[in-house]
């Protein structure tokens, strides 16, 4: 595709527009914008006849207000006159109108057919490339996932009765291949079903510096309709009084499975003195965080030490690539398919190098047991103390573990040291996340730290 004359330009209410964005990291402020480039999207092909002459483009956007610069994607639509429906996603303009690209079906149909039709597109001082690994699509309809914090879904009808498709859109972009995408693919191409079938990606380039960097924009796959997460089935296991210990166990099992597939499809790493150290360093650092946004745990911080010590110390096993943000909200219940794993861009909070780089597999272990606590505190402050909830949450724990072992994982239970350290550190990321954002729930990481200490 040859470069695309210049797109107009932004309208002035973008920063105002932007600050109200859930996915906007800058809280409380407006952003201070640069402009890295343009991408101009077509909106032939799979857009339905409803898209009109609407003029799509995704925008690169610098926020140079912010302490460190952080990189946006921004697709729009220009429409010439205003649309019903799509009034929530007005960004500005009295003539012409623009719209936000992920809401309006003409931008959305445009970066799903830049992926399915593996389309080169050479914007203004930025590029991108589709790549597809799955059948093309014929669209019919869309329409955005609610709830989202970092990133934009859209969900696609299909022609045919075809499963639906997801395309997520990455806001905040990186340099580097974006974990989610890199680690489902290679799933996939392992023969696995524990995740949605990929269809493909959109990987881009901008400048940085005198040098290019390069990142993913978009990941597209199946999207499983009607179905309910993990943490949902949990849930309604402990409104109904039911014990989860059968489908904890299966779900150890699906995932000792997709840590072999990890194991075998993506490189390892030995795990050195080096990757120990590094490892108790970022431990230590958490520790650090949580002691400031919770005061009260600087009286732990010999039995924290202790903990986090034997941890380093303790026997590892090969380094490899796994979730990263291991919880129950990130698995799905799918009939005839059991459970299914989900969003494999790890902790948000945590540089993407550190998200792409091996790892130990005992961290989804560890984060899953965590899940299990905060599905027992779930609704109520005191229900973090609640004993029949506790005891609940301590047989699915078990079960966890004992169906990792026998899905062909390495035993947890004989890396209990190694597992503590983790956990403990998981809790004191939640107790900081919570401290900042949700603090009736501080009672549940609090309560865990207090049980690992124990």
């Amino acid at each position: 595709m040859s470069a695309a004359p210049p797109p107009g330009p932004l309208p002035a209410t973008l920063s105002t527009w932007m600050a109200r964005q859930r996915w906007y990291t800058g809280k409380g402020r407006e952003p201070r914008l640069e402009v890295v480039g343009a991408l101009s999207l077509s909106a032939t092909g799979d857009a339905p006849a409803s898209t009109g002459d609407a003029e799509a483009t995704s925008w690169l956007l610098r926020d140079v207000g912010a302490p460190a610069p952080v990189l946006y994607q921004v697709p729009l639509t220009v429409r010439p006159a205003p649309v019903p429906g799509l009034e929530h996603a007005l960004v500005g303009g009295a003539g012409p109108f623009v719209y936000d690209g992920c809401h309006d079906p003409a931008g959305a149909a445009a970066l799903l057919s830049a992926v399915v039709e593996e389309r080169t597109l050479d914007g203004t001082g930025v590029g991108a490339r589709g790549h597809r690994t799955g059948a093309a699509t014929t669209v019919t309809g869309s329409r955005v996932l609610r709830g989202e914090q970092s990133n934009t879904s859209i969900i696609f009808d299909v022609a045919d009765g075809a499963t639906p498709v997801i395309l997520k859109v990455f806001r905040v972009v990186q340099a580097g291949h974006n974990p989610d995408v890199e680690v489902q693919e290679a799933l996939a191409a392992g023969g696995s079903t524990r995740v949605p079938r990929p269809l493909g990606d959109l990987l881009g380039w901008w400048p940085d510096g005198a040098a290019r960097a390069e990142g993913h924009l978009a990941f597209a796959q199946e999207f499983l309709p009607g179905v309910q997460d993990a943490w949902r089935v949990a849930l309604q296991a402990l409104e109904h009084g039911t014990d989860f210990a059968d489908r904890a166990r299966a779900l150890g099992e699906a995932t000792a499975e997709v840590h072999a597939v990890l194991a075998r499809t993506l490189p390892t790493a030995d795990a050195d003195a080096h990757a120990r150290a590094a490892m108790l360093t970022g431990w230590r650092r958490r520790y650090a965080a949580a002691r400031e946004a919770v005061p009260a745990l600087a009286a732990h911080a010999d039995a924290v030490e202790a903990v986090l010590r034997a941890g380093a110390a303790a026997p590892w096993p090969a380094l490899q690539r796994v979730h990263g943000d291991y919880h129950l909200g990130q698995v799905l219940d799918v009939p005839g398919r059991g459970w299914v794993l989900l969003d494999f861009e790890g902790e948000p909070l945590r540089p993407l190098a550190e998200r792409t780089a091996p790892d130990l597999p005992q961290r989804d272990v560890a984060g899953m047991l965590r899940s299990f606590d905060y599905a027992a505190g779930a609704g109520a402050v005191t229900a973090a103390a609640d004993p029949a909830r506790q005891s609940w949450a301590g047989r699915a724990r078990l079960a966890f573990l004992d169906g990792y072992r026998a899905g062909g994982g390495r035993d947890p239970q004989a890396d209990a040291e190694l597992l503590r350290a983790l956990e403990l550190d998981k809790a004191l990321y939640e107790a900081v996340y919570e401290a900042r954002n949700r603090p009736d729930w501080l009672p549940i990481p609090l309560a865990g730290v207090t049980r690992l200490l124990g």
